[in-house]
């Protein structure tokens, strides 16, 4: 598998879940790679236009969720966006703990797993 140019969309809240993830795809015996293509800080007025090319530009986006989910606007955005330019998406629970009880509507026909290494991969694998 060559490397993916990925898009990691999650809540600011959940800031150490998305260092996390970078973490685990340079880790030597990770099964998976991508490049982050992610947003790194804010962005200006202009930020949802920045934001869907970048978006446009990846092969997949990976949407972190959590119980911060239903509230993040900016992350809610990101995952309509990519749906609206038909750039695959995949949800993944940050924790057992920290699933929410429903998902947003901006989540409707998001496949949504848990955090594994062989979930991640066959997402990658696919795009």
């Amino acid at each position: 598998m060559g490397k993916k140019r990925i898009f990691i969309s999650f809540p600011i809240e959940d800031k150490s879940a998305y260092h996390h993830l970078v973490g685990q795809a340079r880790n030597e015996n990770s099964p998976f790679e991508f490049v982050d293509m992610g947003v790194k800080k804010p962005w200006d007025e202009k930020w949802k236009t920045n934001c869907r090319t970048k978006i446009k530009g990846c092969d997949g986006v990976i949407a972190l969720v959590s119980k911060n989910t239903a509230s993040a606007d900016g992350q809610l955005w990101e995952v309509g966006c990519a749906l609206q330019e038909e750039v695959p998406v995949r949800g993944v629970h940050i924790s057992v703990k920290e699933r929410p009880s429903a998902l947003p509507r901006e989540f409707a026909g998001v496949r949504v797993v848990s955090w594994t290494w062989d979930n991640i991969a066959n997402f990658l694998d696919s795009l």
